[in-house]
């Protein structure tokens, strides 16, 4: 997933101390860098740039940042004194994600060799404290990671920043398609496309179902029959009350309504996508010339999620744009991401907790064990019918749900800690669904969210953490607020209110 993605090393300095300086400055650099690649737990490669000696080399390398498609973020090392004002013209170009990186290339002070040399060439101590102060004077968004650059925990803080700068690059590529509009007078769901694509990059579509049905018109029996034998080889087959003839028809409907999905998403050149239940195709199911899906596509959401196609449920396209960006930032981690929504509450003496569930269309790659394939009736919706999907519970284990909300005046993304946990079984249930309890208790976590605007669907992850969509939300500049552990609901009204008052000052202030 990111092989195509670069971070650019810079490291400052100048020519005070003469060429021999500089030389070994860009040595230690080569080093630094090459031990960072080689560490394997940054999963972005890291692209040294050379030294910066003055405002033309600085601006140059900045504004060349900017036109490299594979170029995500930059990381900046003051390696020796590097003035600032030489940054300024560089800063104020620079378009993409920076890290600051506090370190140093030796590990300890050489106490008996120590001599004024070595004083004048290692001034990190120095030359990043003189960056750092005309990034906060200019109002530079960043994030500064401080430690030695052979830390395995100061390598994990720059991972986590290339995998948020890695989903930042690719929301700027995210085109979302709606098939129909967002579920009628929900307001959650709905808010200010324009203002999103300028904020975040994501760019959203209205995709007319009439025109998805020309794809699914052109599905051939065979191209759906080689489908279901996928299907047959990745799921456990589960025929229920809708009987053999009823499920391999829908199924292999299903199959068909995914081929669909899926062409149309590559064809538009599009990465995440949402359906309405109330908006599948002809209305008449029953009409001698019908042409609409059968059921609602939950079989095809929950596969073509699992590929990396951001989803939303009710025309949300919000949450299916952060659910992309959610999935490249999980590659290569190991327990998944989904969306997921909130359905209904259990009020236990023992543990309070939360079902996340949906009709249909949650993803396999949290599941725990191999998902079966079910066919049941769906009463909810156009299409009240028998519909394929596949059944699952979640793994177990801390996670983080995460979403973004318009609040007319800003956009705010919002995280909460939960511990998902084993839920009893729920044989009359046949959808996947995940239970989890909202931390630090369920009453300050569930509070916190409604008092934050939190929406009813979620970006969910097991591996992400705050930390991640922290600094996701600082290279969108937007607001960001977190709800975990050691969250209290009098210091999250607190937080809410200061926040409230800083917004509006800096709109005033623009």
């Amino acid at each position: 997933m990111f092989e195509n993605n670069e971070i650019w090393w810079v490291t400052g300095a100048q020519l005070l101390y003469g060429g021999d300086a500089v030389v070994k400055v860009d040595g230690h650099s080569k080093e630094m860098v090459e031990g960072l690649n080689k560490s394997g737990n940054i999963p972005v490669k890291i692209v040294y740039k050379g030294t910066a000696n003055s405002s033309k080399e600085v601006e140059a390398v900045m504004k060349a940042a900017n036109n490299d498609e594979k170029c995500i973020g930059i990381i900046t090392w003051m390696h020796t004194f590097s003035p600032a004002k030489m940054w300024i013209k560089g800063l104020q170009a620079l378009e993409k994600p920076l890290l600051h990186f506090h370190t140093q290339y030796n590990t300890d002070i050489p106490w008996d060799s120590i001599d004024m040399d070595f004083m004048n060439l290692n001034q990190s101590a120095h030359g990043d404290i003189e960056f750092g102060h005309i990034c906060t004077r200019m109002r530079v968004a960043r994030k500064v990671v401080v430690g030695h650059w052979k830390s395995a925990e100061a390598q994990k803080q720059i991972a986590v920043w290339a995998r948020a700068a890695a989903g930042r690059a690719d929301a700027h590529n995210v085109r979302c398609l709606m098939f129909g509009m967002n579920m009628n007078n929900v307001a959650v769901t709905d808010g200010d496309r324009v203002e999103f694509e300028q904020r975040m990059g994501y760019h959203v579509d209205y995709y007319p179902v009439s025109s998805l049905m020309e794809y699914f018109k052109k599905v051939t029996d065979a191209e759906a029959d080689a489908l279901v034998e996928e299907y047959k080889k990745l799921y456990t087959i589960k025929i229920d009350e809708s009987g053999e003839k009823v499920y391999w028809e829908k199924v292999k409907n299903a199959a068909k309504a995914e081929i669909a999905l899926r062409r149309v998403l590559k064809d538009e050149n599009a990465t995440a996508f949402t359906t309405n239940f109330d908006d599948l195709g002809d209305a008449d199911i029953d009409a001698p010339d019908f042409c609409g899906f059968d059921q609602i596509p939950g079989l095809a959401s929950q596969r073509l999620m699992e590929e990396g196609y951001g989803f939303g449920a009710e025309g949300d396209w919000k949450t299916a744009c952060l659910q992309r960006t959610l999935w490249v930032m999980n590659q290569g981690m190991p327990k998944g991401c989904s969306f997921l929504e909130d359905y209904t509450l259990n009020f236990a003496a023992d543990c309070t907790s939360s079902l996340q569930s949906h009709m249909l269309e949650i993803c396999p790659l949290i599941a725990t064990g191999k998902p079966k394939l079910e066919v049941h009736f769906l009463g909810i919706g156009i299409r009240k019918q028998q519909t394929a999907r596949l059944v699952f519970t979640s793994k177990t284990g801390r996670g983080i749900k995460a979403t973004v909300v318009d609040l007319g005046n800003r956009f705010r993304l919002i995280t909460s800690e939960v511990e998902c946990i084993e839920p009893k079984p729920m044989p009359k249930l046949p959808v996947a669904s995940a239970l989890w309890v909202p931390q630090p208790t369920f009453e300050i976590g569930a509070g916190a969210w409604i008092l934050a605007g939190g929406t009813h669907h979620s970006a969910f992850s097991y591996d992400i953490t705050a930390e991640y969509w922290e600094d996701f939300a600082e290279m969108c500049d937007i607001e960001y607020i977190g709800i975990d552990k050691n969250t209290t609901i009098s210091g999250f009204k607190q937080q809410l209110r200061n926040n409230e008052v800083y917004y509006m000052l800096n709109k005033a202030l623009k």
